[in-house]
């Protein structure tokens, strides 16, 4: 995986549809899980899983909220 600056992965996460965040959350996590990776690749890593569940939860509160029918 190639290291993504600070500034760059929040431009890029702000810029991911939901199913795309998903999907590099499900790469990130397996690649935790397998192992292998030093410490400093393991850290930016579960960072970066991190920002992309952040993603993933604002498009997940952003449907519900659309779904939920205003209070009279």
């Amino acid at each position: 995986m190639e290291p993504v600056t600070e500034a760059k992965a929040k431009t890029t996460a702000e810029t991911l549809t939901y199913e795309q965040a998903r999907a590099e959350l499900a790469t990130v996590v397996e690649r935790l899980e397998s192992g292998g990776s030093t410490l400093e690749e393991s850290l930016a890593l579960w960072e970066r899983g991190e920002e992309l569940a952040a993603v993933c939860q604002r498009w997940l509160d952003a449907a519900r909220a659309r779904l939920t029918p205003p209070e009279s």
